[in-house]
């Protein structure tokens, strides 16, 4: 409040109570009042024989406060009155009377003022707790259109996972599909034009951006063939073409479709996809625009004919250097495809960029910490995105760990980025293609390559080292072995024949005693067999691997099945 003084120690503090200003320092106190009145009014003694000398007149002295003399004449009133000095007496209860009326009147008043201050509190507090209520039961009404998760979710979101929760290498990342269509308006409203795998490292607080080019040439699971960008549409048209028009039959085709790009986007990358996130592009465009824009350092300038009329006329999308860019603006930098030399394969790079750009700006401050911005956000997503996270919960966990992923620890991931050339553009029909440089449907090489840039966050973290033995006639058992172990991210240090070619089953044996938890249980997994701690005799040095992989005939009949 505006009345409180600022405290200073070298000075009696005088005290102030509900917005009165306090007694000047320099005015006379209760004490010194009380002695003024003393001396002016002290009676002659009556066993002294001297005359006062003080015939000073108390009324000409300095004005005091009227309070402090009051309470000075009470306390002196009883001795006037027995002192015989009647005239004074009654001057004191006068003024007591005053004094002690002016007391009810402010205790009156101030009891008013509390009451109303009182309820000024209760308005006040109950508008704000219904404001929050509504922020919050807002949010959640909007979170339960948006999040339709409701499996366990990715292990790896926990802390201290348990290895059994993982049921193979890949697990221990949390990989998100990131979806891009046209929405309502587009001329192709369900071509998902954007894919994007972003995958997460809980461990190392990493994480990395897989393009996948929208026209990548693949084989569903039904044995059509189509784009990839047309998955999504073609499994969702073929429900409803088998269902009514209902609510429940548009949900389940709207199931089928996610679930057709998920397992593609997995069958072609070779990594588990946990979750999806869709968004069509008019909720893209409003969510920069709500976050107030994007600081993008183009590279190379941007030019593109075929969207100038959504310019002005000027084909320029971005000009080159540092420069913000609204929703708009943003949107046609990363849907353009003629404005560039490699046409679709510098698009995806572009769209990652953006990508990075968003999620730095959606998990600043500024942003996230602003609940009525959370609520734009939330009211811009609304009805134009739709994930399968399972709701609040993992949304603050993602938080956590992106809090802690900086700009410099997002990785970059195409599938054409030189020296990686893994697909190349085609032909097939009359339609322009992208195919696997390997040859149509061929993955291999492409698997191989993202399973060891998205490297298992525990067994990198964990780098075992791997020594492989053929313990069978088989000849390049042991390396062919190897080279799928390698494919997941395994450390394989070596390869050597076994003392003896006569196992028939596959053994493991663990030289760290269970030390390193989550490679002993995902090669368990893989091999289909219980580890053990006691190595065989005269098997080659292993003095340095933490793991030995005895191969047997077993091994053999899985892998030429």
């Amino acid at each position: 409040m505006t009345h409180f003084r600022q405290r200073n120690n070298d000075k009696p503090q005088p005290r102030s109570i509900d917005g009165f200003i306090p007694r000047s320092p320099q005015e006379p106190s209760k004490r010194t009042v009380q002695r003024q009145f003393q001396t002016a009014y002290k009676p002659k003694s009556q066993n002294s024989n001297t005359p006062s000398n003080d015939t000073t007149d108390p009324f000409s002295r300095p004005r005091v406060d009227p309070f402090a003399q009051a309470e000075a004449f009470e306390t002196l009133d009883l001795d006037q009155e027995l002192a015989g000095d009647t005239k004074h007496a009654n001057e004191s209860k006068k003024r007591l009377f005053f004094r002690k009326k002016h007391d009810k009147d402010e205790k009156r008043k101030k009891h008013s003022n509390f009451k109303k201050a009182s309820k000024v509190f209760a308005i006040f507090s109950a508008a704000t707790l219904i404001g929050v209520a509504s922020l919050f039961g807002y949010g959640f009404l909007k979170a339960r259109n948006i999040f339709k998760g409701d499996g366990e979710g990715a292990a790896a979101l926990q802390q201290n996972v348990d290895p059994a929760r993982l049921n193979g290498e890949g697990d221990g990342r949390v990989n998100i599909l990131m979806i891009g269509k046209g929405g309502p308006g587009e001329t192709a409203p369900d071509l998902t034009d954007t894919l994007l795998l972003a995958s997460i490292d809980p461990v190392a607080n990493e994480a990395a951006l897989v393009s996948v080019p929208r026209d990548l040439y693949v084989q569903s699971d039904n044995g059509y063939s189509s784009k990839i960008n047309a998955v999504y549409s073609n499994a969702k048209q073929a429900r409803l073409s088998n269902g009514d028009d209902t609510d429940s039959d548009k949900e389940s085709a709207e199931v089928s479709g996610l679930n057709a790009i998920k397992d593609t986007v997995s069958d072609v990358l070779g990594v588990p996809v946990h979750y999806y996130v869709m968004v069509d592009f008019k909720a893209f465009e409003d969510a920069i625009n709500t976050v107030g824009g994007l600081t993008i350092d183009v590279k190379e300038p941007l030019y593109d004919q075929t969207v100038a009329w959504l310019l002005d006329g000027n084909p320029l999308v971005a000009d080159k250097g540092l420069q913000t860019m609204d929703g708009k603006r943003a949107l046609l930098y990363v849907r353009s495809r003629k404005g560039s030399a490699r046409g679709d394969f510098d698009r995806t790079e572009r769209q990652r960029e953006i990508i990075v750009a968003l999620q730095q700006e959606i998990l600043s401050a500024d942003t996230y910490s602003n609940p009525f911005k959370v609520v734009e956000l939330l009211n811009t997503f609304g009805d134009r995105v739709r994930t399968d996270l399972n709701g609040l919960d993992e949304i603050k966990r993602l938080y956590e760990i992106g809090q802690k992923i900086g700009p410099d620890k997002i990785g970059s991931v195409g599938l054409a980025d030189p020296p990686n050339i893994l697909v190349t553009t085609d032909f097939i029909g009359d339609q322009s293609v992208v195919v696997p440089t390997a040859g149509l449907y061929q993955y291999d090489e492409i698997q191989s390559y993202i399973r060891n840039n998205l490297r298992d966050a525990f067994l990198k973290s964990e780098d075992a080292r791997v020594i492989i033995l053929n313990g069978t006639t088989i000849a390049g058992l042991a390396g062919a072995t190897s080279d799928e172990l390698k494919s997941y991210g395994y450390n394989v240090i070596g390869v050597d024949n076994a003392p003896t070619q006569d196992y028939v089953q596959n053994q493991i044996i663990d030289l760290t005693n269970g030390d390193l938890r989550y490679t002993k249980s995902y090669m368990e997994r893989r091999l289909g067999l219980k580890s053990t701690t006691v190595a065989p005799p005269r098997i080659p040095d292993i003095t340095e691997a933490d793991f030995v992989i005895i191969l047997g005939t077993d091994e053999a009949t899985k892998t030429t099945n």
